[in-house]
């Protein structure tokens, strides 16, 4: 593999388990933004120790500002803050590259995975595709898989581990936590590390060949709001539709119709 994209948020790092932990301000969300950027330096490292000759890594957190620079690779170069398209987390990716990753990834609205459970944004109570409930996982995936890559690692939280292993048996994945309730079990965030280096050593070596997964043929996107105000806005999206007071539908046959609409309306 010559390019490795990695995609990298805060939500599903080691430890983590308050809102105020992620916050660009303060104090804790500091140690946390350290160990996002560990956790994504050790995906790099063993990129590099693989052989792969060109890294992308898209800070995919809030402002986009979380990562340390200095502490990647010289061969990777770091997307920070938006583009502001519907690429959004996965913006820069293309079929250039041979692979992508994801590290510090969190389970979906609508789910009990994390205390910070959350698709996107907290605006909404549920996200679904074709019925299911989509994590910011599933959605990343599928945005690589319509140009062609296949996401070959996932880190983050156990039980958005376990729902990434039903969608692609293939991806290696290291769960760091398990949510119970408004708290999270971790295990140390040294021995994450170590996990998420060699994981992704080994994903890469047995990456030559491997497909994205296929996409459904045509898309049914539902999401669920918590205010009805927001629904009513999403609803005036061209082709859009409501459904209820507080949920908006959309049917299209590309994933990119479906992208789009999720970037203006959620």
């Amino acid at each position: 593999m010559k390019k490795l994209y990695i995609s990298a948020d805060i939500e599903g790092v080691c430890g983590i388990a308050d809102w105020k932990e992620t916050e660009l301000a303060d104090a804790q969300g500091a140690y946390f933004r350290a160990q996002m950027t560990r956790e994504v330096q050790a995906a790099c490292s063993a990129a590099v120790e693989a052989g792969v000759e060109e890294l992308l890594v898209k800070d995919a957190h809030d402002s986009g500002r979380n990562l340390d620079p200095a502490a990647l690779p010289d061969s990777a170069r770091l997307m920070r803050a938006w583009t502001r398209d519907p690429w959004s987390m996965m913006a820069g990716i293309d079929a250039s590259f041979g692979g992508a990753m994801m590290i510090g990834y969190h389970s979906g609205a609508g789910s009990d995975g994390n205390p910070l459970a959350h698709t996107m944004n907290t605006n909404n109570v549920r996200v679904l595709v074709n019925g299911q409930e989509a994590s910011e996982f599933l959605i990343n995936t599928y945005s690589a898989a319509y140009v062609g890559v296949p996401v070959i690692l996932l880190a983050g939280d156990h039980q958005l581990c376990e729902r990434a292993k039903a969608i692609d048996p293939r991806i290696a994945t290291i769960p760091v936590s398990e949510g119970i309730g408004n708290a999270s079990v971790s295990i140390n965030p040294r021995v994450a590390v170590a996990r998420i280096h060699d994981e992704a050593a080994r994903a890469i070596r047995v990456a030559d060949g491997s497909r994205p997964i296929a996409l459904p043929p045509s898309f049914d996107i539902a999401i669920e709001f918590r205010q009805h105000a927001m629904a009513y806005r999403g609803s005036f999206y061209p082709g859009a539709r409501k459904l209820s007071p507080l949920a908006v539908g959309f049917s299209c046959r590309t994933w990119l119709e479906a992208l789009t609409f999720l970037f203006w309306v959620l």
